[in-house]
């Protein structure tokens, strides 16, 4: 049985989806873990631009996307901001925002793609990036003309030291086309089951009892929801998954998900997500990339969006 290691030890995977249980909300659920129950969530705040810690990234690096963009992002000590060594999360406290995940790159990468391609239109939607950390795909639709960017993080502090230096360099700097407003991007704290009290809402509420969707006119929600590297634990799927479909505009809206096929040692993964968008019904999934250049797991891009 393969195994990843997280901070220095070896954890076996944890125990697959269960579908019988349906606590959640959706008519699937888990089998419980045994151990002392998680910490109490911290509450759903909005971060206001000029809330940028002194903590904040300092120097900036490139990222090329292609010949004609790069993305400018800093670097934050884990220790510095949560007192934490060498730790890629620690859960209730921190969930990985401080590192730039390789699923960030590929959804970038895939965007950039899709747009060149005309697969994708990001001029004057409206977006957000779930589980932002440094916030890159976001700030790439900002790059591309997005109207609105909305970044979210489990951790305040996260949007504080990185999201909102890297939304500066990249989104604020004078061009012939001015400058990005801070009317146009916006910054919100929480999980995942409490966030959506401050997000944008769709009009579609999915009854699964009659496989229906009911919408009032207009284009409430979000046109695209971004997420890279999101799905690692299963616990957090089913709140995941429920705001995705609150946030995400119908029926035109569309999600792109990045992430690893299977996250060794907490159970996660895109197959797994896939598994449970597929039991409930509501939405169609495309596979829009695979890589396998032996940095990482198996990586997949999947584009998801309403029937």
């Amino acid at each position: 049985m393969e195994h990843e290691y997280y901070n220095g030890k070896s954890h076996p995977p944890s125990s697959l989806f269960s579908f019988s249980n349906a606590s959640f909300g959706f008519g699937f659920g888990f089998d419980a873990a045994p151990g002392p129950p998680p910490p109490p969530q911290p509450p759903a705040v909005e971060v206001l631009l000029s809330e940028e810690s002194p903590v904040a990234a300092g120097n900036v690096e490139p990222l090329v996307v292609d010949d004609s963009l790069s993305i400018y992002k800093g670097r934050v000590n884990t220790c510095d901001v949560f007192g934490v060594k060498n730790s890629d999360l620690v859960p209730g406290k921190y969930e990985g925002g401080l590192k730039l995940w390789e699923g960030s790159l590929d959804l970038v990468k895939t965007l950039n793609s899709d747009i060149k391609a005309v697969r994708l239109l990001v001029e004057g939607k409206q977006v957000l990036e779930l589980g932002c950390g440094h916030g890159l795909p976001g700030i790439f639709a900002g790059l591309k003309g997005a109207g609105l960017v909305h970044f979210q993080d489990f951790n305040a502090e996260v949007l504080r030291c990185l999201t909102i230096p890297n939304v500066k360099a990249n989104l604020f700097k004078e061009s012939s086309q001015g400058i990005c407003t801070s009317q146009s991007v916006g910054f919100y704290a929480g999980d995942w089951s409490e966030i959506d009290k401050l997000l944008l809402c769709g009009d579609a509420v999915h009854d699964k009892t009659t496989n229906h969707h009911t919408e009032n006119e207009g284009s409430s929600g979000y046109d695209i929801i971004l997420m890279a590297e999101t799905v690692y634990a299963l616990d957090s799927l089913p709140s995941l998954y429920r705001l995705i479909k609150k946030c995400l505009r119908y029926p035109g809206g569309v999600v792109y998900m990045a992430g690893k096929k299977h996250y060794f040692g907490v159970g996660g993964g895109t197959r797994q997500f896939l598994r449970l968008v597929t039991e409930d019904g509501a939405m169609q999934s495309d596979l829009l990339a695979e890589v396998t250049d032996g940095s990482s797991n198996v990586r997949e891009v999947w584009k998801f969006s309403f029937k």
